[in-house]
C-alpha cells in the first residue's frame, strides 16, 4: 500500500514537471540557440527533476526550481565543453559561412522571437549583452520573482534588480533609438507641407 501511494505521487509529480515543458523548452532555445541542444537540455533537466524529485519543497515554485535545473546544467555543459578539445573540419565551416551569406540559417530564438514579439523589440532585445538579456527575460516574459532569478542564475538579488533595471532602460534606448531612424536605420526624412 505504501508502495503504491509513493508510485502515485511520484506519476502525478512527473505530470506536474511536464506541464512546463513549454516554458523549460523556450528558455533552452534562448540559452543553446539551436534545436537539438535544447531538445537535450530540457530533457537532461527533466530526468534530473524526477531523479532528485524528493529534494523539491512540496508548495514551492515548481518552475522556478525547474529553471534552476535547467541553467546550472546549462552552465555545466558550457564549463565541460570548455576543457574538451576541439576539431575543425574546414570544409564544414566554409560551408556553413557561404550558407549564412546567402541569408538561409536563422538560430531558434530569433524563431521563436519573431513569432511572439514585435520586430523592433525583437531586434532591441537580441542587442542586449547576455546577462541583462538573461535576466530581462525571466522577469518579463517568463515572469519570475526577482528571488527566484536570482537562485536561478546564482546571482545576489542586488545584481538582479541592477541588471533588470539596466537591461530595460538599455531595452527603452534602443527602442527610441529604432522608433526616430525609420526602416532600415534612416533618419525619417522631414514633410515639406
Amino acid at each position: 500500500m505504501f508502495r503504491r501511494r509513493r508510485q502515485a505521487d511520484a506519476d502525478a509529480f512527473g505530470v506536474e514537471v511536464l506541464g512546463y515543458l513549454g516554458p523549460l523548452y523556450a528558455t533552452a532555445l534562448r540559452l543553446t540557440r539551436n534545436r537539438p541542444d535544447a531538445e537535450d537540455l530540457v530533457q537532461d533537466t527533466l530526468v534530473k527533476a524526477l531523479r532528485f524529485s524528493d529534494r523539491f519543497e512540496r508548495g514551492t515554485n515548481l518552475r522556478a526550481w525547474l529553471s534552476t535545473i535547467l541553467h546550472n546544467t546549462w552552465r555545466n555543459r558550457l564549463r565541460d565543453a570548455s576543457r574538451e578539445n576541439v576539431e575543425v573540419d574546414s570544409a564544414r565551416v566554409e560551408e556553413a559561412a557561404q550558407q549564412e551569406d546567402a541569408g538561409a540559417s536563422e538560430t531558434p530564438e530569433q524563431l521563436l522571437l519573431r513569432a511572439t514579439l514585435d520586430a523592433d523589440l525583437r531586434a532591441a532585445l537580441d542587442q542586449l549583452p547576455d546577462v541583462f538579456r538573461q535576466a530581462v527575460w525571466l522577469r518579463d516574459v517568463e515572469e519570475f520573482s526577482y528571488a527566484e532569478i536570482a537562485s536561478t542564475l546564482d546571482v545576489p538579488i542586488g545584481t538582479v534588480m541592477s541588471r533588470i533595471s539596466r537591461g530595460r532602460r538599455m531595452l527603452l534606448d534602443a527602442l527610441r533609438t529604432s522608433k526616430t531612424r525609420g526602416p532600415a536605420g534612416k533618419l525619417p526624412v522631414p514633410s515639406t507641407t
